[in-house]
């Protein structure tokens, strides 16, 4: 994070790993190219994260999908 508590794109991935994590999601495996499928118990589906993942947008869909309503 940075000094004024907003995330920076680097740690936008790490951010979303962590929130999957905390609400059960399991890396299920590696995708093509630098992406990764990731099992959510909440929607009872695989989710495509992006490890290049480089807004917000696109972090917080990942977490819809998830059946997640945390926003970042």
């Amino acid at each position: 994070m940075s000094q004024s508590g907003e995330l920076r794109v680097a740690d936008l991935y790490k951010e979303l790993r962590r929130i999957l994590r905390e609400h059960g999601c399991e890396f299920s495996r590696q995708a093509s190219g630098s992406h990764e499928l990731w099992w959510s118990p909440l929607s009872k589906r695989h989710v495509t994260v992006a490890v290049t993942v480089k807004s917000r947008h696109t972090a917080n869909e990942v977490l819809k999908q998830a059946g997640i309503g945390k926003r970042l």
